[in-house]
């Protein structure tokens, strides 16, 4: 590996080590490197995707979408597994009520295999929508906010302020992770704020999770077992974890 891949690995290392990185810390870090390379450099790495360049900086890809991938990336692994939780999911839908749903890769095959039925449907994931789009009966809400080009999915203050004016019969809700000892867990602090006003304004909570999630642990809380209602996974979660659910109360399906 030559001194320029050298180096723009060790850049992409400490910028997802950190989470955020300002230029300044860079030039400190890389004390023999000129500006002019290292702007160079996070370029090349936003370009390929490693990073994400900001004003003054860069951050982490987890950081900027909340996930641990790209939706496009993560939409193709564990299919079958997605499509066990998302029919699993529909038994528990009643028409003529409100629902909140979540953005990300498992909510999106549930929106896919939605019914064509009466419910307002809130939701900030964009491929969510695209997929309610096909339906004729429900009528779907977007909230305002700021768009994640990666997650394809809305956040910020604006979406949150949007669905506290609201009452939902149901939350669908995604995480990133779950381990007992942090709970649920994202990797924005954003979308961790945006997930919790879901549940607060929510009668039911509904947590849809693969078991490859299970007993790993990202940067930002949202919430733990005793504040939802219901996981649907696949089938697959360590004993140890169905039983800190059922122990708090909460139905696994």
């Amino acid at each position: 590996m030559d001194t320029m891949e050298t180096r723009r690995k060790a850049i992409a290392e400490l910028i997802n080590q950190k989470g955020t990185v300002r230029f300044t810390q860079l030039k400190e870090a890389f004390p023999g490197t000129s500006e002019m390379t290292l702007r160079t450099d996070l370029k090349y790495l936003d370009e390929a995707k490693q990073i994400v360049r900001i004003h003054g900086g860069a951050r982490s890809v987890q950081v900027v979408i909340g996930t641990d991938d790209y939706l496009s990336k993560r939409s193709v692994l564990h299919i079958p597994e997605k499509h066990r939780i998302a029919e699993k999911a529909l038994t528990l839908l009643q028409p003529d009520t409100t629902i909140f749903v979540d953005s990300g890769s498992t909510t999106t095959v549930f929106a896919g295999l939605f019914p064509d039925q009466s419910n307002l449907i809130y939701t900030t994931g964009l491929s969510c929508a695209t997929e309610f789009a096909g339906l004729q009966k429900p009528t779907v809400m977007l909230p305002g906010g700021i768009l994640n080009r990666y997650s394809q999915s809305v956040y910020g203050i604006l979406a949150i302020r949007a669905l506290e004016q609201v009452n939902f019969s149901q939350t669908f809700l995604g995480v990133t992770n779950y381990s007992i000892e942090a709970g649920f867990t994202c990797g924005s602090l954003d979308e961790a704020s945006l997930k919790q006003t879901a549940i607060r304004q929510a009668a039911q909570t509904v947590v849809l999770m693969d078991s490859s999630k299970a007993g790993g642990r990202s940067s930002f809380r949202i919430c733990g077992p005793e504040e939802i209602d219901v996981v649907i996974s696949d089938g697959n979660l360590p004993p140890e974890v169905v039983l800190e659910f059922q122990n708090a109360g909460v139905t696994v399906l």
